[in-house]
């Protein structure tokens, strides 16, 4: 059914969510049936006038709930829900969403077993666990998670700690203490989207600063002050999303003196900050009375633990993060942080962590090597790559090209603070995919560069 045309609800949000919605909803209806054809995304995008990339995510959106499958040269078809697991049996990982920004999962038994026991272990306490506690987590996973920052040059004490149920709302808890009203929030002018949401929602408008190789420049920043008065500073600065760039120490320590100078807060987004050997020892070490530190644990043990470490200025703003936190999601995933706490005292967290860290290399290598001749951005412990498309490139063809395979790729609009944005994409390296299964669809990828399809 090539001729198929949605009927996108005004109601429904985000366009490309809308546009999965509809595709639901004609299944459900019977409009739409197994192995229907759904027509090209540049026709579809130029019959509903709106951008190709918004097609293309909400192709994604619609794949990632199993509704659609894509055929590399075929075509995108309604799935055939008869094939799949029956009703009553779990089926999570068919539901995972690649476009986001994934950890390598383990498949060595001896790992995967010690992870389990960890499930099993903390089990003996299931009924505590079930009780409301404190929102800023119990003392005991404060204390494992003041030895797991230790590793990254922090040394702070518990009641600066918060255990905080994942970056995002960790952010917009922040933000709620220190920007309640509103206002300019400086950041990256290429950034974690999530953060331009996030700042949204909480009133606040994110504005972007000149960078170079090293990051923010301190004189952007000081100017930046000037000019709007901003509330806080939002960074990524330890492998970057997107760009992997990391913050040499001789420019955080420059930051940090601008920050001092203006006594501006920042917010310090340490996502993969534990995966590199060694990194630069980070901002809330150099400005820790400004700092409010997120470690995320997402990057590193998955998405779905729903945790972060999070390091206040002092006790007083830790115990405000607490309350703040207690309005929107009461207190942390205590099964969670039990299970995590259990990792760090018994080595299995330092394992794993190790683990992603070879996987990610050896990705990262498979990356270099495939697309040695394009213009990639990459270190060998970030989840993902940098590319920056040829001339004449267009990246929403290339997301719709790449449509079918196991593959997390996003243009570069999301990411985008202030300026052009650039003809480039993110291409996530992690998840459940192997390698043979990223060099396949890396080569797919730089086979259809090089062929120049992006002219069709």
């Amino acid at each position: 059914m090539s001729d198929w045309t949605p009927q996108i609800s005004s109601e429904a949000g985000p366009i490309y969510r809308g546009l999965a919605d509809a595709i639901a909803g004609d299944i459900k209806s019977g409009r739409l049936r197994p192995g229907d054809r759904l027509p090209p995304l540049r026709r579809l995008a130029e019959f509903l006038e709106i951008d190709l990339t918004t097609v293309s995510r909400g192709y994604a959106e619609a794949q990632s709930r199993g509704l659609i499958e894509s055929q590399v040269g075929r075509g995108t078809f309604v799935a055939d829900t008869s094939r799949r697991t029956p009703a009553g049996t779990s089926r999570r990982g068919d539901e995972i969403d690649m476009t986001m920004n994934l950890p390598p999962e383990p498949k060595d038994p001896a790992l995967l077993a010690r992870m389990r026991e960890g499930l099993s272990a903390v089990s003996a306490d299931l009924t505590s666990l079930l009780r409301y506690q404190s929102p800023v987590g119990a003392d005991i996973d404060r204390q494992a998670a003041s030895g797991w920052l230790a590793q990254r040059g922090l040394d702070v004490e518990p009641d600066r700690i918060a255990i905080t149920p994942g970056t995002n709302a960790t952010i917009f808890a922040i933000l709620s203490v220190i920007a309640r009203d509103g206002g300019v929030v400086l950041s990256e002018a290429i950034t974690y989207p999530g953060a331009q949401a996030i700042a949204r929602r909480c009133g606040c408008r994110l504005v972007g600063l000149e960078e170079d190789a090293d990051g923010i420049t301190p004189e952007a920043l000081e100017q930046a002050i000037g000019t709007h008065r901003p509330r806080a500073l939002y960074l990524n600065p330890t492998l970057n999303n997107p760009t992997t760039r990391t913050m040499p120490l001789n420019r955080r320590q420059d930051i940090a003196a601008v920050l001092r100078r203006h006594g501006l807060p920042l917010i310090e987004d340490d996502a993969c900050g534990a995966l590199p050997v060694s990194a630069p020892p980070p901002i809330a070490f150099l400005a820790p009375e400004l700092t409010w530190f997120i470690g995320g644990l997402a990057k590193i043990f998955g998405g779905g633990l729903r945790l972060a470490f999070t390091v206040a200025p002092d006790a007083r703003c830790a115990y405000q993060l607490g309350q703040a936190l207690k309005t929107t999601a009461v207190m942390p995933p205590m099964l969670s942080a039990a299970v995590m706490t259990h990792w760090i005292e018994n080595g299995t967290a330092d394992l794993v962590r190790d683990f992603v860290r070879a996987e990610t290399a050896a990705r990262q290598a498979i990356a270099g090597d495939i697309l040695k001749n394009f213009d990639v951005e990459g270190q060998p412990e970030a989840l993902n790559i940098w590319l920056r498309l040829p001339e004449g490139t267009s990246r929403a063809d290339m997301v719709a090209r790449m449509q079918g395979m196991r593959i997390g790729i996003l243009p570069s609009d999301p990411f985008v603070v202030s300026g052009e944005r650039p003809e480039a994409l993110r291409i996530c390296l992690g998840g459940p995919i192997d390698q043979e299964e990223l060099r396949t669809a890396l080569s797919h990828l730089a086979n259809t560069l090089v062929a120049g399809y992006w002219h069709g």
